[in-house]
């Protein structure tokens, strides 16, 4: 009986992890979760991440209990032919190499393992595209006094646009994701409602920021230039004289994989730039 309900419990279990695994695999970067509320099947981010790992531990209970009632038929399978226990087996060295392989495989990012991680980047920068990327890391969390200093938006303007809409607002200490809960709506919502508070600000040099928002690597040259009111032609005609490859098309990474530097580089060298 035990037995039954152990290999049982190892399938169901093993099974719903492989779910897991595909759903995490596939679900946006928690910055771009958490900004837009992101669930699916009525589980958010943490949520799915919370189940992948309870159920890792009870397939690992599981699968100990499993092993201890079929160590017998476990032992017999590293014994050859002369019935003699012999660890590495031709089918023990293959099992041992497949699992070496992978596990090689994706540290060098080897093929198709280095094209599973990839695919899986891309859907992650696809969702980036499609929802979104907040203002900064978590922003959601972050008071609306802060949120407010950070974004530089007036405060008292931002409250009279939350009021104005009818949103519920505690008070000034209110987190972003906090107000967002109090009235139905996702942190992005909130952020709609309150950036015509906007103030003028003084760009950075080149009209960049200091540091690169949230997503930058995600963006197109083009859509830098356009974003920070830059030219086109002349970001270009600068980082091709720095032997920087680029194209208006390229987004940052693709940039930055192109000439073998970091998109982090790839924006202190934008910044740099001494346009006209």
């Amino acid at each position: 009986m035990v037995r039954k309900i152990t290999s049982l419990t190892l399938l169901i279990a093993f099974s719903l992890l492989i779910l897991t695994s595909i759903i995490l695999y596939i679900v946006p970067q928690g910055r771009i979760a958490f900004w837009v509320d992101w669930h699916l099947w009525g589980l958010t981010k943490n949520q799915w991440g919370n189940l992948h790992i309870n159920l890792g531990v009870l397939v690992l209970v599981s699968g100990l209990v499993h092993v201890y009632y079929n160590w017998r038929a476990l032992v017999a399978y590293m014994k050859n032919r002369a019935k003699q226990i012999k660890v590495f087996t031709p089918s023990f060295t293959v099992a041992l190499m497949l699992t070496l392989g992978v596990v090689v495989g994706t540290y060098y990012e080897i093929a198709p393992m280095g094209s599973i991680i990839s695919l899986g980047e891309a859907i992650k920068e696809r969702a980036a595209i499609k929802y979104g990327e907040p203002p900064y890391g978590h922003a959601e969390l972050s008071p609306l006094t802060v949120f407010a200093r950070k974004q530089g938006l007036d405060l008292e303007l931002s409250m009279t646009l939350l009021k104005g809409a009818g949103l519920v607002v505690g008070g000034d200490n209110d987190t972003i994701a906090e107000i967002a809960d109090h009235n139905g709506l996702i942190p992005q919502q909130v952020y709609a409602v309150i950036k015509p508070a906007l103030k003028d600000e003084i760009s950075g040099k080149d009209g960049l920021p200091e540091s690169p928002p949230p997503g930058f690597g995600n963006m197109t040259l083009g859509a830098v230039c356009s974003e920070y009111n830059l030219s086109l032609p002349e970001v270009i005609r600068g980082l091709n004289a720095n032997d920087i490859k680029a194209e208006a098309g390229m987004t940052i990474k693709q940039m930055a994989h192109a000439n073998g530097i970091s998109p982090m580089a790839v924006f202190e060298r934008l910044r740099g730039l001494d346009l006209p």
